[in-house]
C-alpha cells in the first residue's frame, strides 16, 4: 500500500473518529467547542479538541489532542480567556505562569494563540481528581501530603512576590495515583511591593481584569481622566481610637450636612470636629441614613464564596489564607462554608474562632464589629471528629420523651420504644401509626418494636462499619501538630498568621 492511500485512510478515519465523538458531547459544549475553532482558526492545525473540562468567570478550559513530531499524541489543557479581559491582565497571568511556573507544584505554559481580542493558553495536562468526589475517601496521610505540597507552591510563589488571591482544591490539582499536584490559574493574582514579575507591578497601581474579583462590577475609581477637585488643604479627621462611642452621640437637630469633613487652612482643627464625623449609629446594630447613603468601600475582592480570608470579607488591602482547606480536608466537609454575602461568610468564621478573636482582627484591619453576643472559640479537634462522625454531636445523644398522663391513649408501651430512640431524628418505623375515623391514635406495639430493632440494628453495624474505615485510613490516628497547624494558619489577623514558609517547618511535615 502506497504511502499516500495510507495518508488518506488515516485522514478519513480521523474525521470518522472526531465525528463520532462529537456525538455523544452535550449540544451546548459541540457548540463552544465549534465557536472555539471558528474564533482562533490556529487551534485547528495543531489540537483536536475532545470536552470542556472546566469553566469559571473569566475563562473556559478544553482538552485538547495534539500530535507531537515524534509521531506521539500528548494531551493539553486549552484555557480560552472571555474577551473582555484586560491585556496587561492576561500578559501578567503569563509571565507569572512563564516565571514561575514549571517546578514546585505550579503549572507551567507550553503556548499561546492569539487571535483579535481571543486568546488561548496552552498548558500541560493533568488529569486530576475533584475533592469534592474524593474527600470521604481520603486519608489522613493523603490529606498531610496535599496541604504540604499546597504549601510549597505557595512557597513558590511568594519568593517571586506573586499572591495567587483565589487558592481552592478546584485551582490546586491533585493525581490521586500518581501523587502529582499542581497550583492552577492566575488570572486573579497580584503582586507584592517587592515582585519579580514586572507587569504585576501595572496591576498593582491599577484593577485592569474588567469586574476585579467575583462582583462584576468594574472598578473605575482610577480611570478618571482628571484627578477630583478638592479645596486646598482638606482635612479628613478620623475619630480617636481611645474615644468612648458613647461621649460621641448627638442629637439630630444639632447635626449638619457634614460640613466639618473639609476645613479651611485659616481655621484650626477644635476637638468638636471629631465627634461631628461619626453618627449615632456606630458600634450599634443598627444602620443610620447617614451610613446609608454614604459610598460603598472599594477594596480587592477576589476569591471563591467560602474560601476567602476574614480580611477579603472586611475589605482590606492584603488578603490570603489557605486554612480553610486544611479545615475542610480534616472535617470531610466540603465546602466547609458556604455563604450567600461577605457579612454571612464573616459570620460563619466567627462561630469557628469567636467572636472576640473576629472583633480583634477586625479592629487590626481598621474597620469594627459589632456582634449581638459572644461566640466561643471551637475546639478545632472536636469539630472535626465530630463532623467525620468520630465524636457524637450534642444533638446525636438520646434525650428522653416527657413522661405523659398514664390515663392517655398512648400506652407506656411506646414509651419504652420513644426512650430510646433520638427525639431529633425520629426513624419512619417507630413513629407509624394509624388513625380512625375519631382522630384518636393506636399504635401497633409489635410491629413497631420489631422495625426498631431492625434499624438499630442496621445502625449499628454501619457505624461500626464506618469506624473501621475511618480507623484504616489514619482518622484516628490525628496528631495534635495537625490541629495545632490549622489553628495556626487560621489565625483571623494576617500580620500573625504563619506563612507558608513557616508552615513548612511545622512538626506536622518533620518526615518530608
Amino acid at each position: 500500500m502506497s504511502e499516500k492511500i495510507w495518508y488518506r485512510i488515516k485522514k478519513v478515519c480521523r474525521i470518522y473518529m472526531t465525528a463520532c465523538f462529537f456525538c455523544f458531547l452535550p449540544g451546548d459544549v459541540e457548540i463552544d467547542i465549534e465557536f472555539l475553532y471558528k474564533a482562533v482558526p490556529q487551534l485547528g492545525k495543531v489540537f483536536r479538541i475532545i470536552d470542556k473540562i472546566g469553566e469559571g468567570t473569566f475563562s473556559s478550559v478544553y482538552l485538547g489532542e495534539a500530535q507531537m513530531r515524534d509521531g506521539s499524541r500528548e494531551m493539553f489543557a486549552l484555557k480560552h480567556l472571555i474577551p473582555t479581559s484586560h491585556p496587561t491582565r492576561i500578559a501578567a497571568e503569563l509571565q507569572c505562569l512563564t516565571v514561575a511556573g514549571g517546578r514546585e507544584n505550579v503549572i507551567g505554559v507550553t503556548y499561546c494563540f492569539r487571535k483579535e481580542d481571543h486568546v488561548v493558553i496552552v498548558m500541560p495536562y493533568m488529569e486530576h481528581q475533584a475533592i469534592v468526589d474524593i474527600i470521604g475517601s481520603l486519608s489522613f496521610e493523603e490529606v498531610r501530603l496535599y496541604i504540604y505540597h499546597l504549601l510549597k507552591a505557595l512557597r513558590h510563589i511568594h519568593q517571586f512576590g506573586i499572591i495567587h488571591r483565589d487558592i481552592k482544591p478546584n485551582n490546586f490539582l491533585f493525581n490521586r495515583s500518581n501523587k502529582v499536584y499542581a497550583l492552577v490559574d492566575f488570572g486573579l493574582a497580584q503582586g507584592t511591593a517587592d515582585t519579580q514579575i514586572e507587569l504585576l507591578k501595572v496591576v498593582r497601581q491599577r484593577p485592569l481584569q474588567k469586574g476585579g474579583g467575583s462582583t462584576g462590577k468594574q472598578d473605575t475609581t482610577h480611570r478618571s481622566k482628571a484627578p477630583p477637585k478638592f479645596p486646598p488643604k482638606t482635612t479628613l479627621v478620623k475619630p480617636s481610637k481611645t474615644e468612648d462611642p458613647a461621649s460621641r452621640r448627638f442629637s439630630s437637630a444639632s447635626r449638619g450636612p457634614l460640613p466639618v469633613r473639609i476645613q479651611s487652612s485659616s481655621q484650626k482643627p477644635q476637638r468638636t470636629v471629631q465627634q461631628g464625623l461619626t453618627c449615632n449609629c456606630y458600634l450599634t446594630d443598627r444602620v443610620c441614613n447617614i451610613c446609608m447613603s454614604r459610598k460603598q468601600q472599594v477594596a480587592p475582592r477576589a476569591g471563591t464564596p467560602g474560601f476567602r480570608a476574614p480580611e477579603v470579607l472586611t475589605k482590606c488591602p492584603n488578603q490570603g489564607t489557605a486554612g480553610v482547606i486544611l479545615l475542610s480536608l480534616l472535617s470531610g466537609r466540603y465546602p466547609f462554608f458556604k455563604a450567600s454575602d461577605d457579612l454571612i461568610a464573616l459570620t460563619q468564621i466567627m462561630t469557628i474562632r469567636g467572636s472576640r478573636e473576629t472583633i480583634l482582627a477586625a479592629k487590626a484591619f481598621g474597620k469594627a464589629v459589632v456582634c449581638s453576643r459572644e461566640l466561643p472559640r471551637q475546639d478545632l479537634r472536636i469539630l472535626c471528629e465530630t463532623l467525620r462522625g468520630q465524636k457524637p454531636s450534642p444533638g446525636d445523644e438520646v434525650t428522653p420523651l416527657p413522661e405523659t398522663n398514664k390515663d392517655s391513649t398512648t400506652t407506656a408501651g411506646c414509651h419504652k420504644i420513644q426512650d430510646d430512640t433520638p427525639t431529633h431524628r425520629p426513624t419512619e418505623g417507630t413513629f407509624k401509626q394509624h388513625k380512625d375515623g375519631a382522630g384518636q391514635t393506636h399504635p401497633n406495639h409489635q410491629e413497631h418494636s420489631g422495625s426498631t430493632a431492625n434499624t438499630r440494628l442496621a445502625k449499628q453495624s454501619s457505624e461500626t462499619d464506618r469506624k473501621v474505615e475511618e480507623d484504616e485510613r489514619g482518622w484516628d490516628r490525628v496528631p495534635d501538630e495537625a490541629y495545632d497547624l490549622l489553628d495556626q494558619l487560621l489565625d483571623l489577623n494576617p500580620a500573625t498568621r504563619i506563612t507558608a514558609a513557616q508552615a513548612l517547618q511545622h512538626p506536622l511535615f518533620k518526615d518530608l
